[in-house]
Order: structure tokens, then sequence, then C-alpha cells
């Protein structure tokens, strides 16, 4: 890759374009804008400055002497037209070239070499259409949405936890006697930051495909958990039960072992290495399935 311009004072733009040629001929493509904001450090204008010289055609240059500079070579171009035959034939089915008028110069092209106007020409890789990715999406706004439904979903998955057996307990017995915790509080941290995890690794597209599957399949169960747990705690709250049902309780009993098996298994096929033709195991030649 090119080394980028390092400096303290801003570099003029005729300094930038042919470090930019240079990225481009590297990546194979043009680059877009915000690459090249980011490659050279500078702002969006002149960034754009640098992009439109990248993208504009280089024009042709005529091949120079070493002698001097060179004259077109000239030599006339009869008319060809043989649509119709006219009064003055050579009567072999060919026209006869028209005399031209007295004091009219006759009709002259400059005389070009193939060869030498293709070698002329630079050659240089322009795509058809350069994307400009635009400034990224900002994720501020996921925070205010984030925030009423945390209240909502940790009010009701506690409410839900004390309602099943879930409450305050003393997890360091002999070393740490006044320290207490309510254990109402695993539900939502485990469910709802594991369903928010699975569905960071299976829209990312980053991971292997059996961990994106996985991924997936889990966020959705996560989600659906998380819905049926606000669902049940908001019935029984407006039915006015202190104690929930023995299957309400089963159920959300087993919730944090379950994240917790699926949390492990995720992170495992996120590392898991794809498989490669070589460790697919094929059937042997003696008819083995």
């Amino acid at each position: 890759m090119s080394t980028p311009l390092r400096t303290t004072y801003p570099v003029p733009v005729e300094d930038l374009i042919p470090a930019a040629r240079q990225l481009a001929a590297e990546l194979g493509t043009v680059p877009s804008r915000n690459r090249i904001m980011k490659e050279f450090r500078i702002g969006a204008d002149k960034a754009r400055t640098v992009l439109d010289a990248l993208t504009e055609p280089t024009p042709p240059t005529a091949p120079q002497s070493t002698d001097g500079p060179a004259e077109p070579h000239l030599h006339a171009v009869p008319n060809l037209d043989q649509s119709a035959p006219g009064p003055e034939s050579d009567g072999v089915g060919g026209e006869m070239p028209p005399a031209p008028r007295e004091g009219a110069s006759p009709q002259v092209t400059p005389h070009t070499d193939p060869v030498e106007t293709a070698q002329s020409i630079p050659v240089e890789v322009v795509p058809a259409a350069v994307v400009d990715e635009g400034r990224p999406v900002r994720s501020w706004p996921v925070l205010l949405l984030a925030l009423p439904a945390f209240v909502a979903v940790w009010s009701g998955w506690v409410g839900l936890g004390e309602l099943t057996g879930f409450g305050v307990v003393h997890p360091l017995p002999g070393i740490a006697d006044g320290f207490t915790i309510n254990s109402a509080i695993t539900l939502p941290i485990g469910v709802e930051t594991y369903a928010a995890f699975a569905l960071r690794v299976w829209l990312s597209g980053r991971v292997p495909a059996k961990a994106r599957r996985f991924a997936k399949v889990s966020a959705l169960a996560a989600l659906g958990l998380g819905a049926l747990g606000q669902v049940a705690y908001h019935l029984l709250e407006a039915a006015g039960v202190t104690q929930a049902p023995w299957q309400i309780t089963t159920v959300v009993a087993c919730l944090p072992v379950a994240v917790l098996g699926m949390g492990a298994a995720l992170a495992h096929l996120i590392h898991a290495p794809e498989p490669t033709p070589e460790t697919i195991r094929r059937p042997s030649e003696n008819g083995e399935k």
C-alpha cells in the first residue's frame, strides 16, 4: 500500500494527486472520498477535489519528435460515394473523382500512423462509476430508544423473578456476610444482553456461516422469550397474583442456564475455522457411507 503523506502543515492538492493516483493503482480502482480523507488525513472539500482529478479523463498526447515539432502529413481524399452511377464513370463500376473547381483547394486530411496513435494514448483504469460512501449513519439514536426500553424490560424481569422465587441472596457467605444482591437482576442482564450480542453476530457478516445461523436462531428465540416474560409479568400483576404458577417458574428458573449455554456455544462457533474441501470426509472407494 502507498505511504500516506504525514506532515503537520496542510498538503497542497497538487502534491496529493500523485499520491492518490498511486493509491488507485494499488487498489485497482478509484478510492472513495472517505478513503481519501482517511488515507491522507484531509477534509471533505480537498478530498472531493482530489477525487475529481482522479476521475477526469486524461487527454491523449501526440508523439513528439526529437528533431523538432512534427508536421502532419496531408493527402487528398476523393469522394467515394458509389450509391448511384454518375455520368463520370470509369466503365468498371467505380466513379471517377470529380474534378476540383477552379480556385478551390483539394480536400485533405491529416495522415496519422495507427500504431503511433495507439501508443501515444496513456492507458488509465477508470471504473464506470465511483461510489461515494458519504457520511456513515450515526448510531447514537439507539441510546435514546434503549433508555425507555431498558426501564420497562428491567422492571418487568425483576418483577417476574420475584414472583418466581428470585430475591435477595448472600453470594459471599463467610467472606462478605453483609454483601447482598437481588438474584432477579440476572434475568434482564442475561436474556437481553445475549439477544443483543447474537443480533450483532448475525448481522455483522464477519463470522462463519454456522455461527451466523446459530446466532440468528438464538437471537430470535431470546427476543421471543423476553417478550413472553414481559407479557407474563404484566398479566400476573394485573390479576393480583403474588406467586407465579409452576409452569412459568420452571421456564424462568431455566433461563440463566440456557443463556449461559447459548453464549458459550456461540463464542465457540465464532472462533471455529471454516471447513475446507480437504477437511470434508468423502465416502471411500469401497462404498463406505
